[in-house]
């Protein structure tokens, strides 16, 4: 009862709303209703193959409601009276009462009974053409999230509608937050769905040498070829050439299925389908008169095959000779399918450019990658070109002092928690902690086993287990995060193709900075003095008041130091686990041994030469980086065969070693 009740005052309601002469009057007269009722037969046929000219005629009828239809419409929110065949738009209360609203003036007009209407309830494919019909609207909208929503819409999914729409709100007036990428997609959206060639061809000069992905994306399309044949090679813009019979571009099979399709030679037969057919018709050991004992050959049985398809018995078909021959007197061409040939031509020459410009950046790219590479490996030889180069100590631990050096920035950061701080106190402290390690190691192993080489690398090598292990049981088997501050997030991005992360360029310009202080402290200092008369003549330099068994201390310390803070650079970049030292510890010696023992210049020289060559290799072979370290390792044994003292060799107890 008290359904019918509110059902009949809704009614009510309504009819009096209806019949006032500001209500369904004043609603029916509305500009936006009777664009609505013009179009009322296909709105309620609702099918995405006519609906079309009802959703352009509102998206293009300039009515500020147009918009409120087109989203109540998608959103199914759209009913429509049966009775007067007005449209309006509705919220459900429940299952049998509205509030519905009217379209022209957005106020309310009752609740009544759902009975009375119809849901309007688009499919996908219509949802779809009102979502494109709406994007003129969006683009124009205050909000600017709005905006950049219906410009990404654009970029995702464009069609030919929305270039009128980019080009009306680009007329109405600037747009300063988004006005390169409104320009930007209407150049893009003119290439593929211009009116004139002209405008098309200008559309695609104005990205001459653009590397963008989205750029090459239209263009690629308009290039499209397909590939026919005829008896003489035709005359036409839209020809690009010939194609060449048997290359990777077209095979004998498929240029002969071409002839045929156009009807210039006949079908050939499958060889077992020609045997079967053969078999089927012998007849007192004969097929077509042709005794079955002669038919050893290919050309006998296309004669007897021949002979059948004269009879009428199977149908002609070609036989390899002929096949031969039509292909010898046919020629086959590319034309151009994807757009009119002075477009094609067009966007053809610019992809030649873009090409150009993509293997130039390219290069650009992996140089930056291979000085990248080169940087981290000169970090963590750096130290092993003192302890190796300049004492002669193979120290299989070195790795294991990089990740000391990782573990103290992250222990710095746990106690810390402002990244850059923690980085700026990490990278002292694990000098500290890592020279603290190297000379404990020096006094209680190394000093031992000097001149000693294959005793020195066992016993190296068990330290280096002992560590891992000791790290193992502190820190667990799980890699520890080493944060980067925020400002060395993201990635420095010259275009589509080259970039380099903000973390690499740092760890470029520690190194440079490492590279600095190593020769400040070799050549400006009494340390590096009596380092380098040790490494000259450790006699002659005792003689002379030093000390060498304090230098080599000194020495060994300092080069540890370094490994522990290029482990802090390391840390940032890579993972930090006990086991991170050993991926490091075979490319330090290589860069050592290829470089020149005991000299700064060669381990840079190294670095440099094994860095580009890795991503050299890794370029060529993508998909297998264990392959590009692995001739990267053989190019290194190769290399000491011819130069077995490194790029630049060194004289005195290291080039004597």
């Amino acid at each position: 009862m008290k359904t019918l009740a509110t059902s009949l005052l809704g009614a009510v309601a309504l009819l009096s709303a209806l019949w006032a002469p500001s209500g369904f009057a004043q609603e029916a007269e509305a500009p936006i209703q009777l664009l609505l009722q013009e179009h009322a037969e296909l709105i309620e046929r609702s099918s995405r193959r006519t609906i079309g000219p009802a959703i352009d005629a509102l998206a293009a009828s300039g009515l500020p409601e147009a918009q409120i239809v087109l989203e109540r419409w998608q959103a199914r929110e759209m009913w429509q009276n049966e009775e007067t065949g007005l449209f309006v738009y509705a919220e459900e209360i429940d299952r049998d009462t509205l509030r519905i609203f009217d379209f022209a003036t957005g106020a309310e007009i009752g609740e009544v009974a759902d009975d009375d209407y119809d849901q309007l309830k688009p499919n996908g494919g219509i949802r779809a053409m009102i979502g494109a019909a709406l994007v003129q609207f969006q683009l124009a909208d205050p909000d600017p999230e709005t905006r950049s929503t219906a410009l990404a819409a654009i970029e995702r999914d464009p069609e030919a509608s929305h270039l009128s729409a980019l080009r009306a709100v680009i007329e109405a007036g600037p747009d300063p937050e988004f006005a390169d990428k409104r320009a930007r997609l209407e150049r893009l959206l003119t290439i593929r769905f211009g009116e004139t060639d002209a405008e098309r061809i200008e559309a695609i000069e104005h990205f001459a040498g653009d590397l963008g992905v989205d750029v090459r994306a239209a263009l690629n399309p308009l290039v499209a070829t397909r590939i026919e044949a005829a008896e003489t090679l035709p005359e036409g813009e839209d020809i690009v050439g010939a194609v060449a019979v048997g290359g990777d571009a077209l095979s004998d099979a498929a240029a002969y299925d071409l002839l045929v399709a156009a009807d210039l030679a006949p079908p050939r037969i499958g060889r077992d389908d020609k045997r079967a057919a053969l078999i089927a018709n012998i007849d007192g050991g004969a097929v077509a008169g042709i005794e079955v004992a002669s038919l050893s050959t290919e050309a006998a049985r296309d004669m007897a095959y021949a002979a059948l398809a004269a009879q009428g018995v199977v149908e002609p078909v070609a036989t390899e000779a002929e096949v031969t021959e039509a292909l010898a007197t046919h020629v086959f061409y590319e034309r151009y399918v994807g757009a009119p040939p002075a477009v094609a031509w067009a966007a053809a020459a610019a992809l030649s450019d873009i090409e150009t410009r993509v293997g130039l950046n390219q290069a650009v790219d992996l140089t930056l990658d291979g000085l990248s590479l080169a940087s981290i490996y000169f970090l963590a030889a750096i130290g092993l070109a003192i302890t190796f180069g300049v004492m002669g100590v193979i120290n299989m631990a070195h790795g294991e002092f990089i990740m000391m050096g990782a573990y103290t920035g992250y222990v710095v950061q746990l106690l810390v928690p402002d990244y850059t701080l923690s980085i700026l106190i990490a990278i002292p402290l694990a000098f500290a902690v890592t020279f603290g390690a190297g000379v404990a190691m020096e006094r209680l192993v190394i000093r031992w086993l000097y001149h000693r080489p294959l005793e020195t690398l066992l016993a190296t090598f068990g330290i280096s287990i002992a560590l891992q292990q000791i790290a193992k049981n502190i820190f667990g088997t799980q890699a520890r995060p080493l944060t980067a501050p925020a400002w060395l997030d993201g990635s420095l991005v010259v275009n589509d193709i080259v970039s380099i992360s903000y973390i690499r360029i740092a760890i470029f310009v520690l190194a440079l900075l490492f590279l600095a202080l190593f020769l400040f402290v070799m050549n400006r200092t009494r340390l590096g003095l009596e380092v380098r008369a040790v490494t000259q003549n450790p006699r002659m330099a005792a003689s002379m008041g030093i000390n060498p068994d304090k230098i080599n201390m000194l020495t060994f310390g300092f080069g540890s130091g370094i490994a522990g803070i290029a482990g802090v650079a390391i840390g940032l970049y890579a993972k930090v686990t006990s086991e991170m030292g050993q991926d490091y510890i075979v490319q330090s010696f290589m860069t050592v041994v290829v470089g020149g023992v005991g000299n700064i210049w060669g381990t840079l020289l190294g670095a440099t030469m094994v860095g580009f060559l890795q991503k050299g290799i890794e370029w060529m072979n993508p998909s297998n980086t264990l392959a590009a370290q692995t001739y990267m390792i053989l190019f290194v044994i190769l290399f000491i065969q011819f130069r077995p003292r490194g790029i630049i060799a060194l004289k005195g107890r290291a080039a004597e070693a």
